[in-house]
């Protein structure tokens, strides 16, 4: 959001920004953490890293182009909201006011008067809508998002990694009908989503490529104990991050230690016939003077065990296998079993 403010809003008070910048209660009150990602997968690392760290901010994002926040986005030249959503609703706590506000937040308005196509609403977070509303108010992204961070009592802070809309295209190498490989460009993160599933993404890049990282997520890396990368979708939610090179540095000289969490599936829509060691050298590949101190592995889903390790060692790190994957869905991580693991791999 760069236009100007439209009203005189202030800050939230001092007072009540110390209170949802700090987690529920843990063994590590002192310990900052800042945790990098997007969608699904950031909010399952935020819902286990509120219960291990004393002070948490997430750097979310901004390259989503589908659904609600592709048409927030489309419509009103603002930041898509719906990862930095996902990510407040994560941070909310488990009191009757945490768990209301949010499903309040994830709500989605279903239309059921008009014929499909002709709704403006229907699909629509509420949540998306209020933080938009809360960035025309007071002009800025970061002070709306602080908002409703006060107003969720979220256990953390949440920025965007930038305050100008990113896009995210890349190459794709696939068969054609003559069985030649051909190279074409996909533009857009559910675009390029969609046809990673048709052949292999070999190269990714946002634009504007000299888009500025925001100020505040550079001094969250710059100033946290651990920074916690991923799970998360590795082209559309983890490499985003690392494609901006003021991030990029920032995680490359910050006396942080690093945790990389692998996705338990290697087999989702964009990253389908990839191995956990790919994932690994993807990232070694885009950012190749990154170096990380542990990655987080699922035990039970790691079948290329030996190959994760010599990727893991490649950028500086050992591999702590572990069962990080849910009881009732194998595909996604246990916020419980991931704060266990990211707490044995802080202590190690």
């Amino acid at each position: 959001m760069t236009g100007p403010s439209t009203s005189s809003l202030p800050l939230p008070p001092a007072a009540a920004r110390g209170a949802w910048a700090t987690t529920s209660g843990t063994g590590r009150p002192q310990v900052r953490v800042t945790a990098l990602g997007g969608g699904h997968g950031l909010s399952a690392s935020l819902a286990a890293l509120r219960l291990v760290a004393g002070h948490l901010t997430a750097v979310v994002t901004v390259a989503d182009d589908g659904g609600s926040s592709g048409t927030i986005r489309r419509e009103m030249a603002v930041l898509p909201p719906g990862d930095l959503r996902m990510a407040l609703a994560a941070l909310c706590d488990d009191t009757d006011w945490g768990r209301t506000w949010a499903q309040v937040m994830q709500h989605r308005f279903r239309s059921t008067k008009v014929p499909e196509g002709e709704a403006t609403l229907d699909g629509h977070a509420l949540g998306n809508l209020l933080i938009v509303a809360l960035w025309e108010l007071i002009g800025d992204p970061v002070d709306g998002l602080r908002w409703a961070g006060a107003l969720l009592r979220a256990h953390g802070e949440v920025l965007p990694v930038s305050r100008v809309p990113l896009t995210i295209g890349g190459d794709l190498l696939a068969e054609d009908d003559a069985g030649r490989l051909v190279r074409r460009h996909v533009e857009g993160q559910v675009a390029l989503a969609q046809a990673a599933h048709d052949g292999r993404v070999v190269d990714v890049r946002l634009s504007p490529a000299d888009a500025p990282a925001t100020p505040e997520a550079l001094a969250a890396i710059e100033l946290a104990d651990w920074v916690v990368i991923g799970p998360g979708s590795l082209y559309t939610s983890v490499l985003p991050h690392l494609l901006m090179p003021e991030v990029r540095g920032a995680l490359e000289v910050t006396t942080a230690r690093r945790i990389f969490v692998l996705n338990i599936d290697t087999g989702t829509q964009e990253t389908a016939g990839m191995t956990h060691a790919d994932h690994l050298k993807v990232l070694r590949e885009h950012a190749p003077g990154l170096q990380l101190d542990v990655v987080i592995a699922d035990a039970d889903a790691v079948a290329d065990r030996a190959a994760v390790v010599q990727e893991a060692r490649r950028l500086g790190a050992r591999v702590a296998f572990s069962r990080v994957a849910h009881a009732a869905n194998r595909l996604a991580h246990d916020p419980l079993r991931l704060a266990v693991a990211i707490d044995e791999a802080m202590s190690s």
